[in-house]
């Protein structure tokens, strides 16, 4: 079976792109530093395993506590 590297490379590339949109999304809630969390997920997506497990841990963090409002 033939696979071209062009192909695995564009699957990475897109893989990357929706990771970095879905961390970035994740990122406003849970983290105080969004951008950076999109960036993260981006550089471990480049091995699509890296990219699901940062995702699944970025998930189950808790939610930031916003300024006036209280965790009871």
């Amino acid at each position: 079976m033939y696979i071209n590297l062009t192909v695995i490379g564009q699957f990475i590339t897109i893989f990357a792109a929706v990771v970095a949109v879905i961390s970035y999304y994740l990122g406003r809630r849970k983290t105080e530093t969004p951008v950076l969390a999109a960036v993260l997920g981006a550089v471990f997506s480049i091995v699509p395993i890296f990219g699901l497990i940062y995702l699944v841990v970025l998930m189950f963090k808790r939610d930031l506590v916003k300024e006036g409002k209280s965790r009871a």
